[in-house]
């Protein structure tokens, strides 16, 4: 009977772990064939200036984190809220471990980059 009862705690434990470490499965980001010219255009954005230190279309981080779902997310890792402003500050001004892009975009290129990273 106890080992039950440990059973039935451990399983009810790792259900609430599961619940508060979110383990909602994250829609398929956009297929690139099916992104329209400003998203394309910020994919290219991305290729550029992004893709070597982050993931787009896998939740593997690189020298980043994953981008993916940037947008599905209700926060940044952060702890920021996961918005345009919020997104756009950490381009321009950069991070703790990201060098700031701001200076090196134009604003042509952030907002389609911004379009390309709500399709993730």
């Amino acid at each position: 009977m106890r080992r039950m009862a440990a059973g039935v705690f451990c399983v009810g434990v790792a259900m609430v772990i599961a619940a508060a470490v979110g383990c909602t499965k994250l829609p398929p980001p956009t297929p690139i064939a099916e992104l329209n010219a400003q998203q394309t255009h910020g994919y290219n954005v991305y290729q550029v200036r992004c893709a070597q230190c982050h993931n787009d279309r896998s939740n593997d981080p690189l020298n980043g984190q994953s981008l993916r779902g940037i947008f599905k997310k209700q926060y940044l890792a952060s702890g920021a809220p996961a918005n345009d402003d919020r997104v756009m500050d950490a381009i321009l001004y950069g991070r703790p471990m990201m060098p700031a892009l701001g200076g090196s975009m134009t604003p042509q290129e952030r907002d389609d980059l911004l379009a390309y990273l709500h399709t993730l």
